[in-house]
């Protein structure tokens, strides 16, 4: 058997799996698998920068299909009209579904003695426990249940039993830790979490970064940054002034997109320098709209600029991205659902709420 493999969705699933061996010990590195779903996100050559580094044995390309791929399940996904109707479509949907991704999973996921996923709710968990192969859940991203509990607003009403009909009888599928063949789900900080499940394993990212020597972050910073040169150019082109690093999301349509990001740079323009780092999923073209401004490559996490020497903003502000790893920067700016109810119906954002957990308070841009 082999040893690992990570299922990865995002950069930044991507970017906790180096972090995760590098944990390691030298000699049982270079033992795991990567494999790179292509279903939400446009990898590009990253594969090739990741084989260079020697951290994995082999980098694995995954054409996770969507549920929408197939006509066929879209029969099962019909109100009808009653729950035991509908949960009886949802026993025959989780039975189809995995059938018909299985001719899409590039290897053989029952050879590894340990298997990872980033975001199971994805296609690639219904496959496992219909598969009967078990797995190490990971959160999709940092604090993302904190944020938004998926499991819970996805399966909002009857939630109790329709955990029971997947952890213990797997007759459907909840993602999030409580699927039957999901082992454990490894969280950031399980204290943040209002309602968390039985199976969640805490490790602080903060931990995993704390390990990384000067060679590992030299080797994480080659994987995940095209262009070094670039950002160090970018970099050094700070003035003088409150220098403001804006994180973007994929929010609702273009038009508005581009409207909160102008009105958010319009606070902090005044003050000093802008800088943009678009969201690896955003398709807002940001040196269009920021022409004047520094706009860093979007496939870049945020995480590497924490890997440069002596860069420091005064301020790093967001809608939704969670702010709670970030050390180059005094003043952390997050400013969430209050924010955006001044852009579109609150009812389209707030899902926590809606999943009967209570809204986190923002901050205020001021």
């Amino acid at each position: 058997m082999s040893n690992r493999i990570y299922i990865c969705h995002t950069f930044y699933h991507a970017y906790i799996s180096f972090l995760k061996e590098l944990a390691l010990p030298k000699e049982e590195r270079g033992h795991a698998d990567l494999m790179l779903s292509v279903m939400s996100n446009n990898f590009g050559d990253f594969s090739k920068r990741v084989e260079l580094t020697g951290l994995f044995d082999k980098v694995i390309i995954f054409d996770e299909k969507e549920d929408t791929f197939f006509p066929e399940l879209a029969n099962f996904k019909q109100d009808k009209g009653n729950i035991i109707a509908n949960l009886i479509q949802r026993i025959r949907y989780t039975k189809k579904f995995a059938k018909l991704e299985a001719q899409y999973i590039p290897v053989n996921l029952k050879a590894y003695r340990e298997v990872y996923v980033f975001c199971d709710s994805d296609p690639i968990g219904y496959y496992l426990n219909q598969k009967h192969i078990r797995y190490h859940a990971l959160e999709d991203g940092l604090n993302c249940l904190v944020h938004f509990d998926a499991a819970r607003f996805d399966n909002r009403g009857h939630f109790g039993l329709k955990a029971f009909m997947s952890k213990k009888m797997n007759l459907i599928f909840v993602q999030n830790g409580y699927g039957k063949y999901c082992a454990d789900m490894e969280v950031n900080d399980i204290a943040a979490i209002e309602k968390p499940c039985p199976y969640y394993v805490e490790l602080p990212r903060k931990k995993l970064v704390e390990r990384l020597t000067k060679e590992d972050k030299s080797l994480i910073l080659s994987a995940f940054v095209k262009d070094i040169k670039d950002v160090t150019d970018k970099l050094s082109d700070m003035k003088a002034g409150e220098r403001t690093l804006i994180l973007t999301d994929p929010l609702c349509d273009l038009e508005t997109r581009t409207r909160i990001f102008l009105d958010i740079a319009k606070v902090f323009k005044a003050k000093g320098q802008i800088f943009i780092k678009p969201h690896p999923r955003d398709l807002l073209d940001y040196r269009l709209v920021f022409p004047d401004d520094v706009v860093f490559d979007g496939t870049m996490p945020m995480e590497m600029l924490d890997y440069f020497d002596n860069i420091h903003f005064e301020n790093v502000v967001t809608v939704y991205t969670d702010l709670n790893g970030i050390s180059f920067a005094d003043k952390k700016i997050r400013l969430g659902h209050t924010f955006m109810d001044k852009y579109e119906d609150p009812e389209i954002h707030n899902k926590n709420r809606q999943a009967g957990i209570k809204q986190e308070e923002d901050d205020k841009l001021e």
